[in-house]
């Protein structure tokens, strides 16, 4: 007779555990997105300044293409 009575708060604990884990999945994929670096969105100068710091492109090439970004 006391399994019978204690069988829904089994039920209720079973909830709440799929609550929190739904809870942690959400804030970890919202953590996710707003830290990923590929998500944001760069202007043009920005990339053109990070291929010149990384060597990519001469100075030359950079002072050509910033002329014609702008």
């Amino acid at each position: 007779m006391m399994n019978g009575q204690y069988w829904g708060m089994g039920c209720g604990m079973w909830f709440i555990h799929l609550v929190m884990i739904a809870l942690i999945t959400i804030v970890v994929v919202f953590l996710y997105k707003n830290n990923n670096p590929t998500i944001r969105n760069e202007t043009p100068m920005e990339i053109l300044k990070k291929r010149y710091a990384k060597g990519e492109i001469t100075k030359e090439q950079f002072e050509k293409m910033k002329n014609n970004i702008s």
